[in-house]
């Protein structure tokens, strides 16, 4: 690709001024970060300031910056356009790179499908996340316009995010509502709590789908978006996820992880403002622990 820079982007950055053409500022930084663009036949870094008349050359190479080879991360896609992709996560799959988990992500096997956005490359157009062991979808940008939308609307809390939880007993009410923030546990530095010197704010709702002889199958649905938010606040009112290592009861129902899938997600859409709305199926090994929830005596 061949650029040349016109007169009135004179002063601009480098990387704001590929940033439209290549889709978002943070492909923009990795292709030159890793010496595929150069300004008038040389490499110069993404705050270089253009001065107008320059011919700027992207050599983007076969594979994506940014893909990593040796993932093994599986997906499904649930929905897809130019803007944007639903992806419909397996449990065990890591949504981006972080301590302990450097290769085999999502975001990284999204790579080839041209997901862009954000401000860290590592995480190019992931909007929100998912735990390792928690299945069902997630929405991810395609461009930066898109991911800018997306995290607007998360933020103003207009996407829509359901889950089903089989958890432990039975709540007092078909409906309820958990408002305790939730920070780093005071004791368990690796765990989440409302016994918290950190707190933030947030908000879980949900709806008894289904009550079984010990358990409840509950319709949840998420208005902020903290880590672990409803293991945390199920396990607060004493009914944990079933399954749950860290929370709750492990290995109940033959779960080899917590009961807990992301089972609905609708937005507007980040460019045409259509509804968009996506629904994914338990997957085998919820559906198994389900039955297996059915037949207590």
């Amino acid at each position: 690709m061949e650029l040349p820079v016109p007169p009135e982007a004179a002063g601009q950055r480098l990387d704001a001024f590929l940033a439209g053409p290549l889709g978002s500022r943070s492909r923009a930084q990795r292709l030159i970060d890793a010496g595929h663009v150069l300004v008038d036949g040389t490499a110069r870094p993404k705050r270089h300031a253009l001065a107008g008349g320059e011919r700027v050359t992207v050599d983007e190479p076969a594979d994506p910056v940014g893909a990593d080879p040796q993932t093994d991360a599986s997906f499904a896609l649930a929905y897809e356009d130019e803007h944007l992709l639903v992806v419909d996560k397996p449990a065990g799959v890591v949504v981006h790179p972080a301590r302990g988990h450097a290769s085999g992500t999502l975001a990284q096997a999204l790579v080839p499908r041209g997901v862009a956005g954000g401000d860290d490359a590592r995480r190019a157009g992931i909007v929100h996340r998912l735990d390792r062991d928690t299945s069902g979808l997630l929405v991810v940008a395609r461009s930066e316009e898109a991911h800018r939308a997306l995290k607007t609307q998360l933020s103003a809390r207009n996407i829509e995010r359901r889950y089903l939880a089989l958890v432990d007993g039975r709540p007092p009410a078909r409906t309820g509502t958990v408002d305790a923030p939730i920070g780093r546990d005071r004791r368990h530095r690796t765990r989440m709590s409302t016994d918290t010197d950190q707190p933030r704010a947030a908000v879980t709702h949900f709806v008894l789908e289904e009550a079984l002889p010990t358990t409840s199958l509950l319709a949840v649905r998420l208005e902020t978006g903290r880590t672990h938010q409803i293991r945390v606040h199920l396990q607060a009112i004493g009914h944990p996820v079933c399954g749950d290592l860290e929370y709750g009861r492990a290995g109940a129902f033959g779960l080899e992880r917590q009961f807990l899938h992301a089972a609905r997600l609708a937005f507007a859409h980040p460019v045409t403002g259509a509804p968009v709305a996506v629904e994914s199926s338990l997957p085998e090994d919820l559906r198994a622990a389900l039955e297996r929830a059915r037949r207590v005596d």
